[in-house]
């Protein structure tokens, strides 16, 4: 009996040694070398994993980032500028800084000034609603209204607002990953630059349809009436298939865009109020002073 018991000890003894030379050798032929920079650069990453990179993670774009070169074209949107110096002070390399973004809806069409026209009775998604349905208004480019792009905000910069049925982006909390911009079905959300004191001016629109459709649709709906082009002292604004659209590079601020648009499909963000200054021109006597009016941009 003690023999038996001694035989399957040596047994299972020889097994494991058999298993664990086997597992050895397995491991160093299949043995695939890390850098041990990619997990220093990985500790400096933010750790959202929000694909904004264009990497499915921050361990894959920590990967991209020590194998790469020239990592000039490579950003992490939501760290910025800093964890980017960071990483090239790591890493001896070369980075560009890039200029802040945030995300806005080229869409000013509330309830208000798009009203509903049907009804639509199937899943509430924005991606389903616009394989099969053109949309609850007469306008089939604008906003659905699901909410599907505040959903994959993972940084809480998105909330739906009840009054316009319209997603709302708290630039502040925008990290430009661009999640909402991939939700979006219907291209409607786009990234821009923020600039000083998040100045912004767009065109919030998306209709491509004849001014009159499109303002029937949607009373600030874009119409293509090219006034906004004409005025533009920099060339930033082009007019395609009926609808203004204004190149954020080129643009100067101006504003003089959005004082001449007739349906107010321009959108100004954060500037301040324009000053009214008065001048009193005097004649011979008090009483026949004439008194102007000039409102003077400060953009």
């Amino acid at each position: 009996m003690s023999d038996s018991i001694l035989n399957s000890i040596i047994l299972l003894a020889s097994l494991g040694t058999i298993a664990a030379v086997v597992l050895y050798i397995v491991s160093k032929k299949f043995y695939v070398y890390e850098d041990p920079l990619i997990a220093e650069v990985d500790d400096l990453l933010p750790a959202a994993n929000c694909a904004g990179c264009g990497s499915p993670g921050c361990k894959a774009f920590a990967e991209k980032l020590v194998a790469t070169d020239d990592i000039s074209d490579l950003f992490c949107p939501v760290g910025g500028n800093e964890v980017m110096k960071s990483i090239a002070n790591l890493l001896g390399k070369e980075v560009n800084e890039k200029e802040p973004m945030v995300a806005v809806l080229l869409c000013n069409g509330s309830c208000e000034v798009r009203p509903k026209t049907t009804q639509f009775q199937g899943p509430d998604s924005c991606a389903i609603s616009a394989m099969i349905f053109s949309g609850e208004t007469d306008c089939q480019y604008g906003c659905l209204g699901k909410g599907e792009c505040v959903d994959a905000c993972d940084f809480e910069a998105m909330y739906m607002d009840k009054e316009t049925g319209l997603p709302v982006i708290i630039t502040d909390q925008c990290t430009a990953c661009g999640a909402c911009v991939a939700a979006c079905p219907k291209d409607i959300i786009e990234m821009r630059p923020k600039n000083k004191r998040d100045l912004k001016i767009y065109v919030a629109c998306m209709n491509q349809e004849k001014g009159g459709i499109a303002k029937k649709a949607c009373s600030v709906a874009c119409i293509g009436c090219s006034k906004c082009l004409k005025v533009c002292p920099s060339e930033a604004i082009t007019i395609d298939n009926f609808l203004a659209y204004i190149d954020a590079d080129a643009c100067t601020l101006c504003r003089k865009c959005v004082e001449v648009c007739p349906t107010h499909a321009i959108i100004e963000t954060n500037f301040p109020p324009k000053k009214v200054k008065v001048k009193t021109h005097f004649n011979a006597s008090p009483s026949q002073s004439k008194v102007e009016l000039k409102t003077e941009n400060d953009a």
